[in-house]
């Protein structure tokens, strides 16, 4: 990916992408995801955790329900993670999530990750530069580790949202009432440190990026889904997975 600067890359879709195409193509790549999902249960081999990262009110929540939401539950899992309890701050920053990668035939979900603890810590200075490295430098074993001994395919997205759609969404959630319980002030207090939230993500790509994050432009919900099915039926067909048969 090399050296990236956020501010250089579009939030929107390419303007070659047709919106009523791009949903009906979406349709059909998450109606197939249903069958691919129970293929990798069933054949319970590989397994996929899929990170989701981004700026509050980026979109984390309805990507996950709209692409990964027609597949069966008893195969998906979410994690969503929020501040580290006592407990987990009692422990190495990794121990809360090495406890939930994904088991053979699995598909796990990070809604925010381990990446957090290179991230929101840094923006407000609770954990220093130094210490930041020897996370990422773990970090990068840890995702090693899962490819290495358990056959795990990790896709990483960060949802790419402009700092005016994000205002847009978080004022919303003043007005609508099925947005409203999403409302956290703190959220607007936040967006004010937009431009250090970009410097540490930015980091965060050049320095943990094997496997490779993709960077989805977020505006516009139907392309961001769009992206994100992709990938993961893209990855869920390279597997050359097959259903095993009789057992003996």
């Amino acid at each position: 990916m090399g050296n990236i600067k956020l501010s250089e890359i579009s939030t929107r879709a390419p303007k070659e992408f047709d919106k009523s195409a791009t949903k009906e193509k979406s349709a059909a790549i998450i109606k197939e995801l249903d069958d691919l999902q129970n293929l990798l249960y069933a054949e319970g081999k590989h397994s996929i955790l899929v990170v989701i990262q981004g700026m509050d009110a980026s979109g984390k929540d309805g990507v996950i329900r709209n692409v990964m939401g027609n597949m069966n539950p008893q195969g998906v899992n979410v994690k969503s993670y929020k501040a580290p309890t006592p407990e987990e701050l009692a422990h190495d920053f990794l121990w809360r999530i090495h406890h939930y990668a994904p088991q053979k035939g699995m598909i796990q979900i990070f809604n925010r990750s381990h990446y957090e603890d290179i991230l929101i810590t840094r923006v407000h200075k609770w954990c220093d530069d130094e210490t930041a490295r020897k996370r990422m430098n773990a970090i990068n074993d840890f995702e090693q580790l899962l490819i290495n001994h358990n056959n795990t395919h990790i896709l990483k997205f960060y949802l790419h949202v402009s700092p005016e759609e994000q205002q847009e969404r978080l004022t919303e959630r003043l007005s609508d009432p099925a947005k409203m319980w999403k409302y956290n002030e703190k959220d607007f207090e936040e967006a004010k440190l937009w431009d250090i939230y970009m410097e540490m993500y930015e980091d965060c790509f050049n320095n943990c990026n094997n496997p490779e994050w993709t960077i989805v432009p977020a505006d516009q919900n139907w392309y961001k889904e769009y992206t994100i099915a992709s990938k993961l039926s893209d990855l869920l067909k390279s597997l050359d997975m097959k259903f095993p048969g009789l057992k003996k």
